[in-house]
């Protein structure tokens, strides 16, 4: 088969994904239009003081859901369309051959003697004898964007790739004294500015695809792009529970694991939030102040690329909600791609923040990419293992990630509870 003929399929795949958004966006969009007509039905209801029409809610509900599977589809449809091409021409000619023939032939047949002679055996920087190969620098680059697609935090966050074990970012607790002083008049010594210093080690995290003997011997199968589809989600929900809510220990810190105080006590290593006064739920009546002051509890300097953080469940929730003029608070997204909007600052949905209940930050609005910082140390390594699960072989392959809060001011979140 020649290489042509392989790639012709993808190229036909790819067409037809595209082809795909259009009506995947119209639907999306007609189901919003059915979700606003049957929760008007649900407020007029209200309104009225009659008894709740359960077939009425019910309906709702399908329809949020429907709302919520049909927008992860079409976000699915944009991420596959997004892909990078690993295989072709163009990766061939921006690719180093040699690195990548290396590579492939240690996958397919564990024969490391060209990796040898390219580079030294890539040891782990905890333990030696876990070892393993470098991927080539395409292969690596192609995991990193895949995350950001996947991962909403990565996906929002600042990014810094790192080659040591610990990025240690030093900050001003204090600026120097200045002051006014007349033209003559004698300069007083100033104090000098006091600093501290934030550290972001990198942890491992590790995925374990196994493959048979038939894919690595069929040469049609293009590893750089397999190994990156396999393992693209294990880390994507790795990172995105440890992004949110991972406690430092053997994985980044998440930014719901710092100390929480009321905004009116926010002090310098702790995240601010507003509470809604009503434990385990929004106000009864409106709801959409307390969905105000939280975007103003961030200072304006934040607020031009600031966007909110909830789960689906909650944002369900707020999507029935309206202001004073009728007008839902909730928008759809503009175009296939954008984000929805929740009051004109743009929505992500990670599934890994809490549910809305007593005490639960199920909310949170900031500008993430000068708050959430997420450290990659440079280097994906494979180590290949034909031995623990024969007749499979499997492909131990991790990458160092770290990750942190780097400003507190840039982060408020909404708690669902009486103060």
């Amino acid at each position: 088969m020649t290489q042509k003929s392989i790639a012709a399929p993808e190229h036909k795949a790819e067409t037809g994904a595209s082809r795909e958004i259009a009506p995947a966006f119209a639907e999306f969009m007609h189901a919003f239009e059915a979700f606003k007509q049957t929760n008007d039905e649900r407020l007029a209801a209200v309104e009225g003081k009659a008894a709740g029409d359960v077939l009425v809610e019910e309906r709702l509900e399908r329809i949020s859901e429907a709302l919520g599977d049909q927008r992860r589809r079409l976000d699915g449809l944009l991420i596959g369309k997004a892909r990078p091409a690993l295989g072709g021409a163009g990766f061939a000619a921006g690719a180093s051959g040699e690195h990548k023939d290396a590579f492939h032939a240690y996958m397919r047949s564990g024969d490391d003697r060209a990796l040898r002679a390219l580079d030294t055996k890539a040891m782990s920087y905890g333990s030696g004898q876990d070892g393993g190969y470098l991927v080539p620098h395409e292969t690596e680059a192609a995991i990193g964007k895949r995350l950001a697609a996947l991962s909403p935090i990565r996906g929002i966050a600042s990014v810094r790739q790192v080659s040591g074990a610990v990025l240690k970012k030093p900050f001003a607790l204090t600026g120097p004294a200045v002051g006014w002083v007349g033209e003559t008049a004698a300069r007083p010594e100033t104090t000098s500015a006091t600093l501290a210093e934030l550290q972001f080690p990198t942890m491992e995290i590790y995925a374990m695809p196994a493959a048979t003997a038939s894919l690595l011997d069929d040469s049609a199968i293009d590893l750089d792009d397999w190994i990156t589809g396999e393992i693209e989600t294990a880390f994507a929900e790795q990172e995105g529970v440890a992004f949110v809510a991972g406690d430092g220990i053997n994985k980044p810190r998440g930014f719901l694991d710092y100390d929480q105080v009321g905004e009116s006590a926010w002090v310098w290593g702790k995240l601010g939030y507003v509470a809604t006064g009503v434990d385990g739920a929004l106000p009864a009546s409106d709801a959409s102040d307390v969905l105000i002051d939280t975007i103003y509890a961030l200072k304006a300097g934040y607020r031009q690329n600031a966007g909110w953080v909830m789960n689906r469940k909650t944002q369900a929730a707020i999507r029935k909600l309206k202001d004073a003029d009728g007008n839902y608070l909730w928008q759809p997204p503009a175009s296939p791609g954008s984000r929805a909007m929740l009051m004109g600052f743009p929505l992500v949905e990670a599934e890994d923040m809490p549910d809305i209940a007593s005490n639960a930050t199920a909310v949170a609005f900031g500008d993430f990419g000068r708050g959430y910082l997420v450290v990659d140390r440079t280097g994906v390594r494979v180590l290949r293992d034909p031995y623990s699960a024969k007749p499979y072989v499997l492909f131990y392959t991790t990458k160092r990630v770290g990750g942190g809060v780097q400003d507190f001011d840039a982060i408020k979140l909404l708690k669902f509870g009486v103060s």
